[in-house]
């Protein structure tokens, strides 16, 4: 059975459509998956994401250990700071990406993805236990509720004391919101401007219901994937797998060979900097939607690549996707995608399709 998060009943109360999704029961959408992504570009949406794991590594060597479990360097980050990276196998490949915090000199907080959080807390205990650092799997502790969109400040304003404006892009800090104790991240994956609020389960419910209260409105995963994909935002399983390097997914910005010491991965990447293939974007010509799994064809009909994610864009008004293509391939090349067996035109573009007003 699907697990449940904090906010089952509220889900059910709203009558949210639920899903299975990395093992647990999430709300899909409320009413008009649209509607909601249209939210969320233009007020503020409400996303329960309290599926995530939240694994913290403590102590002297924390940061140490963190520099070589994932490709990024870590022990550089400053408290209060977040940066994004990746934690790689031995050869190579994309065990999950995840965002961590430093929370103080000697705490970090690594939010892992749902279907990943497990395996990412057992790789991590393994390769800190070198190092004078302890690794926590706290998940099921915290609750995280993502308020998304250019009202997003304005709203959670009202519930807050913490200094919203000082707070920049990639940051936390502690705070109160409408009672309850967070961790207030201005971090997201829709492309607009916004905050991720780790909290307590038994925090969840009131503060779901203060945030809608303020202005807030819900939305349920499919916005959150049709937003994500605008952004050009890879999702793990699609765009990321174990069979997928960094550089594959245009991510070499995230491996640090010019750290201190070795990391996962290390030896096995620095004969990959060079893909054979590369992540872009695309923009049906019709209005015939790529998705998952989509061959992409050159003029001849050889397959040259394969769609990893692909949806109807609310913002351009199209068909949009990410694929994976061979490396040469260009944006002059005649290019489309069978979608049973009817070879369908598409543009590839510079990714992401989608920025958001400054």
């Amino acid at each position: 059975m699907p697990r449940q998060t904090p906010l089952h009943e509220v889900h059910q109360s709203l009558g949210a459509t639920l899903t299975d999704f990395a093992g647990w029961l999430m709300p899909l959408r409320y009413g008009s998956e649209s509607a909601e992504h249209n939210t969320v570009r233009s007020d503020a949406g409400l996303f329960d994401l309290s599926h995530m794991g939240e694994i913290f590594v403590t102590g002297p060597q924390a940061g140490e250990a963190l520099d070589y479990a994932f490709t990024g360097q870590l022990s550089t980050l400053a408290p209060g700071k977040a940066r994004y990276t990746v934690i790689c196998a031995p050869d190579g490949g994309v065990l999950d990406d995840v965002i961590i915090y430093r929370l103080t000199a000697e705490e970090f907080m690594v939010c892992a993805n749902a279907s990943n959080y497990p395996r990412v807390a057992a790789e991590l205990a393994d390769r800190a236990a070198r190092f004078e650092a302890k690794v926590a799997d706290r998940s099921e502790e915290y609750a995280l509720i993502a308020i998304q969109g250019p009202r997003s400040q304005e709203i959670l304003a009202t519930l807050t004391d913490a200094d919203l404006d000082g707070l920049k892009y990639y940051a936390g800090l502690p705070g109160v919101v409408a009672g309850a104790e967070a961790l207030i991240a201005r971090t997201g994956y829709t492309g607009e401007d916004g905050f991720e609020l780790f909290i307590a389960n038994a925090a969840a419910v009131p503060l779901w219901r203060a945030l809608t209260a303020a202005g807030a409105r819900p939305a349920g995963l499919s916005a959150r994937d049709t937003l994500r994909l605008e952004a050009g935002m890879a999702l793990y399983g699609n765009e990321l797998t174990e069979e997928t390097t960094p550089f594959d997914a245009g991510l070499g910005r995230v491996v640090k060979f010019d750290k201190p010491g070795d990391f996962i991965g290390r030896a096995a990447l620095e004969t990959k900097t060079e893909p054979r293939r590369r992540l872009v974007g695309l923009v049906a010509r019709g209005r015939r939607v790529p998705r998952h799994g989509y061959p992409v064809v050159d003029a001849s009909g050889a397959v040259v690549g394969e769609v990893t994610s692909g949806a109807p864009s609310q913002s351009l008004g199209k068909p949009i996707a990410m694929a994976y293509v061979q490396a040469e391939m260009s944006e002059n090349d005649d290019l489309a995608v069978d979608i049973r067996g009817t070879r369908e035109p598409v543009d590839v573009v510079d990714l992401p399709f989608y920025r958001r007003k400054k």
